[in-house]
């Protein structure tokens, strides 16, 4: 079986110099190495290739055959590292806490393992006859919540 590290090792390589950063790498028992990349302005098809070939040539498919898929973490998909919350900053997200609540709204801070996201919530104010709706900001932990991912908005 191909080990991890040494696909990690060949991919922080070829990302040497590049704005491009590892978002995962997985391999499954049967030799099915999945390599995921991300990039602030989207990942382009020839660089997956390019990575492809990188990868295709520092290994050995005499010595185990393998499958190799390289592409980009899906838009919509849950965040992984923190340089995608980086990235997304100032866009909305969606968030499922641990609890199982979740809260939509812009990602406005990122601060090592934690970020802060800004939404809206019903509150009763003085002077007022029904609740209004009030941001607010709600701090999480990377670590701790089940997901957060970029909201797709059609509009």
């Amino acid at each position: 079986m191909i080990e991890k590290k040494i696909v990690e090792s060949l991919v922080e390589e070829w990302l040497t110099d590049k704005e491009y950063f590892l978002v995962d790498v997985e391999v499954t028992p049967d030799d099915r190495i999945v390599v995921e990349i991300d990039h602030a302005e989207g990942v382009w098809i020839d660089d997956c290739v390019s990575l492809s070939r990188f990868i295709e040539d520092h290994l050995d498919r005499d010595e185990e055959d393998y499958e190799l898929e390289v592409g980009s973490a899906g838009i919509g998909q849950p965040f992984k590292v923190e340089q995608q919350y980086i990235n997304n900053i100032g866009k909305q997200v969606e968030v499922l806490a641990a609890d199982g609540k979740k809260y939509k709204g812009e990602l406005t801070a990122v601060d090592g393992r934690s970020f802060t996201v800004k939404t809206q919530e019903k509150q009763t104010v003085e002077g007022k006859k029904r609740p209004v709706l009030v941001d607010v900001d709600k701090t999480f932990s990377m670590d701790e919540v089940k997901y957060c991912k970029y909201v797709i908005d059609f509009k």
